[in-house]
């Protein structure tokens, strides 16, 4: 059956019509004249059997079906283009991959070591996209997920890659010296938003007197409390595996106890098993549970 939609050209001259609300813009944007612009809306009010503008002399204003109808134009429009410019960026010799994952370890962990994997397959470009919270990944456009264990993710192909072993830590100059060395409970306390009781477990297993573990400023990701960590700001209870180079270089230092029973799992979800993916899938899929596990032998 052949689908009822509008010309793009009318579609087109609708969007920019109904954004400036002007045809003589519209049509200055378009490059053509207003009475092209005005015959294609015309044509597109004949075609839905609903009138979108209001003419009033050489004026024009929208009616609240047209107020309507061009916000879902505007973003079907504004997807489309994304989506074809996306599509002309491909490699015509090679592949590549749309992955969503959890923007810290994308920046933390996943990114730095991309660049192996581009050595050994130069052909494959990898897209990442953040996702917080769990999705449906069927339909999504993604061909794989990096995220922690979840139900949601029931009835998927889970690969189990890293465990996430939360540390405090601090630069080095929040704890003084020799025998003034504050303690954890004198030092000020950094908290992820979505994690409001972390610090009270934390004291909990580790046995740490902390007299009011809520206290403290507040943050959205992993990532910006380790930003305020090295900035001096405080103690950020944050993943090991986040944190390795500013450990090593001494840029933070970890002087307490991890927190083992507050720890997730990051897994890596795929809608079918890695031997029928095929392709450039089943090629990453393969390099980085490999690479997961030279990092943490343990999973």
């Amino acid at each position: 059956m052949r689908r009822k939609i509008p010309s793009n050209s009318a579609l087109m001259a609708f969007e920019a019509s109904a954004r400036h609300g002007s045809f003589a813009r519209a049509a200055d944007e378009l490059a053509l004249t207003e009475g092209a612009i005005s015959r294609q809306i015309a044509r597109l009010e004949a075609f839905l059997g609903v009138t979108l503008f209001e003419r009033v002399g050489n004026r024009v204003r929208l009616l609240p079906n047209g107020e309507r109808y061009a916000l879902q134009v505007r973003e079907t429009l504004d997807r489309l283009e994304r989506d074809s410019q996306y599509l002309m960026g491909q490699p015509s010799d090679g592949a590549s991959l749309d992955i969503a994952t959890i923007p810290t370890f994308a920046t933390r962990w996943l990114i730095p070591r991309l660049a192996r994997f581009r050595e050994v397959h130069p052909n494959i470009t990898v897209h990442l996209a953040e996702r917080m919270e769990p999705f449906v990944l069927a339909g999504s456009g993604f061909d794989a997920a990096i995220h922690f264990e979840h139900p949601a993710w029931t009835g998927m192909r889970t690969h189990r890659l890293l465990q996430e072993t939360l540390v405090p830590v601090c630069h080095p100059a929040l704890l003084g010296k020799g025998e003034g060395m504050a303690s954890l409970d004198e030092l000020p306390r950094l908290h992820r938003r979505q994690n409001a009781d972390v610090w009270q477990r934390y004291a909990q297993e580790t046995g740490i007197e902390l007299t009011n573990p809520a206290v403290g400023a507040r943050y959205d990701l992993h990532s910006m409390q380790i930003e305020a960590a090295l900035a001096g700001l405080g103690v950020a209870l944050v993943p090991r595996l986040y944190i390795e180079a500013e450990l090593a270089e001494g840029r933070l230092v970890a002087p307490w106890p991890d927190g083992t029973s507050i720890s997730k799992t990051f897994c890596l979800i795929l809608p079918e098993p890695i031997r029928l993916s095929g392709g450039p899938i089943q090629v990453f899929a393969n390099w980085l549970i490999k690479e997961a596990r030279s990092s943490n032998p343990m999973l």
